[in-house]
C-alpha cells in the first residue's frame, strides 16, 4: 500500500493527521512519496519518526521558528552584534555587481530549517546508503529544475539534501543547488507525485492526502496570481490506481501560516476518519503497532550519531576557511553535534557571512560524518538608510556605509550619519575580529555628536530660535572586548574628548544675549559586563537587558561665562571622578499576550561640581528610560548619585502590536539644586524624587516601529506631551555612556 502526501504549505501538516489515523488503524505503510510540505512529513515517517513525534515537534516552539526563518533566541551570538542604529533599509553589494544581484531571493532564512534537516534526516540517509528504498518506509520526493522545466525525483543521494529541495518554495525559501541544478519546489511541476508512486513502486492499493488544488485563472490586477501561473504547472490530484482512496482535508488556512499545527494535523486526522472504513474494507492486511514500533525502534537505533571527524569548506578562498574553521573547530578530534551547533549559530550570525548550506556525509570507517558547507560571503559593501519621522521637531535621517573584508580575521570599517533639527552626528569605526580559542574583537572610532535643545517647539517644521543648549562632542576611543557564554561581553576601552557646552543660564533671554561655554577636555577608561537578549532594538518586549560598568575619568573644565551669568571671569579646574553604572531590563511571559518588564537603573558616582550649575547638571548622567526622554533635556532627572525603577505593562494585539503602559520613579540620593548665584548645591538626602510615565501604541513595521505616545513628566513646566513617531529615536553613543 502506498501513501501520496501533496504540497500545501502550513495545510500540509494534515498529513501528519492522516498518518496518524492510519496508524491507529493498523493500516499499513509499505511506501510514501510526496512533494514539498509532503516531502518533509512523508521523509520523516520513512526515516522511522512516529506520528505523534512529528505531531510533538511541529507544536515546538523550534518548529516554528524554522517555520519563519528565525533563529532560536538561545543561539544568537551577541558578541557579534553590532550597535543599534536607526536604519530602516539595508542594501548590499559587491564592487563588480549588479543591482538586481543584489536584491534579496528569499523572504524567511533558510538557516535554522537547513540545520535541522541535517540533523533529523542525515543519520536515516546513513543507515540507508543513502538509497531511499533501504529507509525504513521506501520514499520518494519531487523537486523542479526551473531551466529544462522538468521534475527532478530523488530515489537515491542525501535525504535531507533532497527534502530541502523539494520544499524550497520560490521567493520565500532559497533555492538548492544539486548536481549543478537549481531546484525549487517540487509542487511547480509536480505537487502530488501519484505517478512516481505508481512507476517506482505499483502498490494494489494508493491513499492520497491532499490539501491543494490547481491554481484559479490569473486576475488582472494580481501580480501574485499572475507569477504563481507562469511558474506552477497543472497537476494530476488522483491516485492512477484503480483502487486509489483520496483523502482531502479542508484545513483553509494560508499558505505560510504555522500559528496553530495542532488545528490543522486534528483537521487530518478526522478527514481521515472519514474514510477509514472505505480503506479497511479495501485493504484486509493489518499491522500490529507493537511489531511497527519495534520495527522503527530497531531501524533508529541503527543511527550512528552526530559526530563529526572534519569540516570541509567550499565557496571560500584559504584565509577565509581558516576563519571559518577556527570558529567551528576546536581542540578535539571529533565534534559532537551540539558543540557544532552552538558554533555554527555563531558563525552565521557574523555578519561577513551571507548563507550556509551544511550537509553531512557519513564515513562507514569511522562510524562518524564529514561536515560538507557551502559558504557564501556577505557582500563587501553594506549601505544602510533609515531614520525617524516625529510631529515634534525631532525628525531626522541616517545613512550607514560599512565595508567588509574576510581573510584570516574579519574587518569592518564603517561611517555613519545623522542629520537633523535635534541631533547631528558623524562616525567613522574600524574593527578586527579575531578567532583565538578565546575570541577577542579591539574596536577604535572617531565621532561627532550635536544635540540642539529648542526653547519649545510642539509643530511639525516650526523653528524656534536661539536655542537656548546645545551639546558638542568630539571623541576618539578604543574598546577590547571578550564573549561571556553567548548573550554577554566584557568590554574594557578608552575615550579622548572634548565635550563642549553652549547655554543660558536662564530662560527669558534674548537674541541679542550670549551664551556660557564650558568645555571639558577628557580622558577615561570603563570597564563593563553586558548581556542582551532584548528581541527588538527598540520597544523590546521580550528578553533582557543588564549592563553593569565603572568607569574613570580625568578632564579640564574651562567655563567662558555669556551675558546672562552672574560670574564674569572665565574658569578653569581639573575634575576627576570614579562611576559605577547598573541598568537592568527584564521581561516576563514570553509567549502570553500580557507581558509584564521590570526596569532598574543605578548610579554612583563621586563626581564634583561643575563652575555652575547648568554646567553641572549638563555632565551629571541622565536617567532617560523611554525614547521620548533621550530627546528632551530633563534637569529633574539627572543627578550623580541615584537609583531608579519601573514597570512595564505591555499588551500585544497581534504579533506586531503592542499597547504600552510604563511607570518609572527617579531617586536620588542629593539633589543637584541651584544657588541664588547659579552654582550647584546638594539638597537634603532623599528628599527629592520624580515620576514619569507613558501610555504608548506601537505597531512594528518591517522597517521600524511606529508609535503614538501620551507621556507624563513630574516637575516640568509643561508635565504632558503627546509625540508620533515613525522610526528609530537612536543616536551614536555619547563619550560617556
Amino acid at each position: 500500500m502506498g501513501v501520496v502526501l501533496s504540497g500545501g504549505g502550513a495545510a500540509g501538516l494534515a498529513h501528519i493527521g492522516v498518518l496518524k489515523a492510519l496508524e491507529d488503524n493498523n493500516i499499513p505503510i509499505d511506501y510514501i512519496t510526496g512533494t514539498s510540505m509532503g516531502a518533509l512529513v512523508g521523509a520523516m515517517y520513512a526515516a522511522g519518526y512516529s506520528p505523534g513525534y512529528m505531531e510533538q515537534i511541529v507544536n515546538s516552539e523550534v518548529f516554528r521558528n524554522i517555520a519563519y526563518g528565525n533563529i532560536d533566541d538561545k543561539y544568537i551570538y551577541y558578541f557579534k552584534q553590532k550597535d543599534a542604529n536607526s536604519s530602516w533599509i539595508t542594501l548590499r553589494f559587491s564592487p563588480n555587481s549588479h543591482i538586481e544581484t543584489s536584491l534579496p531571493t528569499n523572504l524567511i532564512s533558510p538557516i535554522s530549517a537547513d540545520l535541522s534537516l541535517l540533523e533529523q534526516l542525515s543519520g536515516p540517509s546513513a543507515v540507508a546508503g543513502n538509497n531511499f528504498n533501504n529507509l525504513f518506509i521506501p520514499f520518494r520526493c519531487v523537486a523542479s529544475d526551473v531551466v529544462s522545466k522538468k521534475q527532478v525525483i530523488f530515489s537515491t543521494g542525501n535525504l535531507s539534501q533532497a527534502v530541502r529541495a523539494s520544499m524550497s518554495y520560490p521567493f520565500y525559501l532559497q533555492p538548492v543547488c544539486i548536481d549543478d541544478k537549481m531546484l525549487f519546489d517540487g509542487g511547480l511541476y509536480n505537487n502530488f507525485p501519484s505517478d512516481v508512486m505508481y512507476s517506482d513502486f505499483f502498490p494494489d492499493i494508493v491513499i492520497g492526502s491532499s490539501v491543494s488544488g490547481n491554481l484559479a485563472p490569473p486576475e488582472e490586477d494580481n501580480l501574485i496570481s499572475q507569477i504563481k501561473s507562469m511558474l506552477v504547472n497543472i497537476t494530476n490530484y488522483s491516485t492512477l490506481c484503480e483502487n486509489g482512496i483520496m483523502i482531502e482535508p479542508k484545513t483553509d488556512i494560508s499558505l505560510f501560516n504555522f500559528d496553530d499545527p495542532q488545528i490543522i494535523i486534528d483537521q487530518g486526522y478526522k478527514e481521515a476518519l472519514v474514510h477509514i472504513e472505505n480503506i479497511k474494507s479495501s485493504i484486509q492486511r493489518r499491522t500490529d503497532n507493537v511489531e511497527l514500533n519495534q520495527k522503527r525502534a530497531e531501524f533508529r537505533n541503527k543511527i550512528p550519531s552526530l559526530v563529526f571527524n572534519d569540516i570541509h569548506i567550499n565557496g571560500l578562498n584559504k584565509k577565509q576557511s581558516n576563519y571559518v574553521k577556527r570558529i567551528l573547530l576546536r581542540k578535539e578530534k571529533e565534534i559532537e553535534y551540539e558543540s557544532l551547533k552552538k558554533h555554527y549559530y555563531r558563525l552565521i550570525t557574523d555578519d561577513k557571512i551571507n548563507a550556509i548550506y551544511p550537509i553531512a556525509v557519513y564515513i562507514p570507517e569511522s562510524n562518524n560524518y564529514d561536515l560538507y558547507l557551502k559558504i557564501k560571503k556577505e557582500r563587501e559593501i553594506i549601505t544602510h538608510f533609515g531614520g525617524n519621522i516625529s510631529n515634534r521637531a525631532i525628525n531626522q535621517g541616517f545613512v550607514g556605509l560599512q565595508y567588509n573584508y574576510l581573510g584570516n580575521q574579519a574587518v569592518t570599517l564603517s561611517a555613519n550619519s545623522y542629520f537633523g533639527k535635534l541631533y547631528g552626528s558623524g562616525q567613522v569605526k574600524a574593527r578586527i575580529d579575531f578567532t583565538s580559542r578565546l575570541p577577542f574583537f579591539i574596536e577604535t572610532a572617531f565621532t561627532l555628536n550635536r544635540w540642539d535643545f529648542f526653547k519649545s517647539s510642539s509643530a511639525f517644521f516650526e523653528d524656534v530660535k536661539p536655542s537656548y543648549l546645545i551639546q558638542n562632542e568630539k571623541y576618539a576611543d578604543a574598546i577590547i572586548a571578550l564573549p561571556v557564554s553567548n548573550k554577554g561581553m566584557l568590554k574594557s576601552g578608552f575615550t579622548y574628548g572634548n565635550l563642549r557646552n553652549e547655554y543660558y543660564q536662564i530662560r527669558q533671554f534674548s537674541i541679542s544675549d550670549t551664551a556660557d561655554k564650558t568645555t571639558f577636555n577628557l580622558f577615561t577608561y570603563s570597564l563593563a559586563y553586558e548581556r542582551n537578549s532584548l528581541n527588538r532594538k527598540q520597544y523590546a518586549s521580550e528578553g533582557s537587558f543588564f549592563n553593569l560598568g565603572a568607569r574613570f575619568i580625568h578632564g579640564e573644565e574651562f567655563t567662558k561665562p555669556g551675558s546672562t551669568a552672574i560670574a564674569e571671569l572665565p574658569y578653569r579646574g581639573i575634575h576627576e571622578w570614579g562611576q559605577l553604572r547598573l541598568v537592568f531590563d527584564n521581561y516576563f511571559n514570553k509567549n502570553g499576550r500580557f507581558k509584564f518588564g521590570v526596569y532598574v537603573e543605578a548610579n554612583y558616582s563621586n563626581q564634583p561640581f561643575f563652575h555652575n550649575y547648568t554646567g553641572t547638571i549638563l555632565a551629571a548622567p541622565a536617567f532617560s528610560p523611554t525614547p521620548e526622554t533621550k530627546t528632551i533635556f530633563l534637569e529633574k532627572f539627572r543627578a550623580y548619585k541615584y537609583g531608579a525603577f519601573g514597570l512595564k505593562k505591555i499588551f500585544s494585539i497581534r504579533k506586531n502590536m503592542d499597547f504600552r503602559i510604563e511607570a518609572y520613579v527617579f531617586q536620588p540620593y542629593k539633589e543637584i539644586i541651584r544657588q541664588e548665584d547659579q552654582t550647584a548645591a546638594y539638597g537634603l538626602a532623599f528628599s527629592s524624587r520624580s515620576f514619569l510615565g507613558s501610555t504608548n501604541f506601537v505597531y512594528h513595521t518591517p522597517v521600524g516601529p511606529l508609535s503614538i505616545s501620551v507621556n507624563y513628566y513630574e516637575k516640568q513646566e509643561e508635565p504632558w506631551s503627546f509625540l508620533f513617531h515613525f522610526g528609530y529615536i537612536l543616536f551614536n553613543r555619547r563619550a560617556l555612556d
